[in-house]
């Protein structure tokens, strides 16, 4: 089901804005996937074949291959990335207050490049409303059958000295809604959100959050587990430091990694203009970069600190390829807007063919 979208749909999304398509093509999949039958047909069309069950922190993936933030802002379709066969699904980025975000236009692509721009700046209904939003969801149809992740940010009118109590408060609100948080402390489309990747702040707020986060789990049956997402903007040394200081204040694992404020050389004109727009750069061109990171931080750890890999996955190969860095789950945003929804098939059962 793939050449349909290729086809038909992606030539009309070159003729709105990308986040007029973005919204549409999300508006599209919670329609197609608010009815029993609806997620029905998603299942027979997408869901992926060959997928092999993967346990981690205490969870039950039923694939490899999730969703990444940045897709479903405002958890407004999650029973349509379950039915697309996503193995897990992270929402949001999500902060404490309800926030409209940068100024548009603030999302760009370059189908040539496979790749996006945005500087979206966490614009979201703050994370009561998506509390809310997913317990509605909850007790309507009951629980989903892969885990739903968090990723939680920090409020733009929050000083980051406050950041903690900004970060612990979604917790709160979101933990008994979610399986796991991803805290995320490396977007660039937050004024001085990547100070906190300095290894004091850093210590100071994972410190905090893992306390706040193990009294939290006295109360339920499966811990929630906690990780934290880092730039690929950071030098190896640098980011070795970071996990040190993130192992060290109890996290639970590491997301590789968040979009890039690096450009390379433009290929074609229009492809200049592209990488003239700021914010943070995903799809193809971050491959090699978040590969490399996987690899080095696989190495550093000794293989025992699990690695969510990101960055330029759009084939089972790519996959492959993080895997084979070190990566222990797997995640795509930018490519799924190129493909379709027929990645997550072609993906997770392209892995089962690779795999050894």
């Amino acid at each position: 089901m793939g050449w349909p979208y290729r086809s038909f749909v992606r030539p009309v999304q070159r003729l709105q804005s990308s986040e007029g398509a973005h919204g549409r093509a999300l508006r599209m999949l919670r329609l197609a996937s608010s009815t029993k039958p609806g997620r029905g047909i998603l299942r027979r069309l997408y869901r992926p074949k060959k997928a092999k069950v993967v346990n981690v922190w205490g969870l039950s993936f039923p694939n490899r291959f999730g969703l990444a933030a940045g897709m479903d802002k405002k958890a407004e379709a999650i029973r349509g990335w379950e039915s697309i066969g996503f193995g897990f699904v992270e929402v949001g980025g999500v902060t404490m207050h309800a926030q409209q975000g940068n100024p548009k236009p603030r999302m760009f692509r370059d189908d040539r490049s496979r790749s996006l721009i945005n500087r979206m700046g966490f614009n979201n209904d703050g994370s009561e409303a998506v509390a809310n939003r997913i317990r509605s969801d909850l007790q309507r149809r009951g629980p989903l059958s892969c885990p739903l992740f968090v990723n939680l940010g920090k409020s733009k009118i929050t000083p980051n000295e406050e950041a903690l109590t900004d970060y612990t408060t979604s917790m709160e609100r979101l933990h008994d809604v979610v399986d796991g948080f991803v805290v995320n402390v490396s977007s660039p489309n937050t004024p001085n959100l990547r100070d906190l990747q300095h290894e004091s702040a850093l210590g100071d707020l994972l410190s905090g959050l893992s306390k706040r986060l193990q009294e939290l789990n006295n109360g339920v049956d499966l811990a929630r587990p906690m990780l934290v997402k880092f730039a690929p903007d950071l030098d190896v040394d640098t980011l070795l430091g970071m996990v040190d200081v993130a192992r060290e204040s109890g996290a639970d694992g590491v997301v590789l990694t968040n979009t890039t404020v690096r450009r390379g050389e433009p290929e074609h004109p229009s492809h200049g203009r592209f990488l003239s727009e700021k914010g943070g750069l995903s799809g193809a061109p971050l491959k090699s970069r978040s590969t490399a990171l996987i690899r080095a931080v696989h190495e550093h750890t000794g293989g025992d600190w699990p690695i969510v890999g990101v960055g330029g996955i759009s084939t089972a190969a790519d996959a492959q390829e993080k895997l084979d860095a070190g990566a222990t789950l797997l995640q795509a945003y930018s490519a799924f807007v190129f493909e379709g929804p027929s990645l997550v098939r072609n993906v997770v059962d392209g892995l089962d063919e690779t795999s050894p």
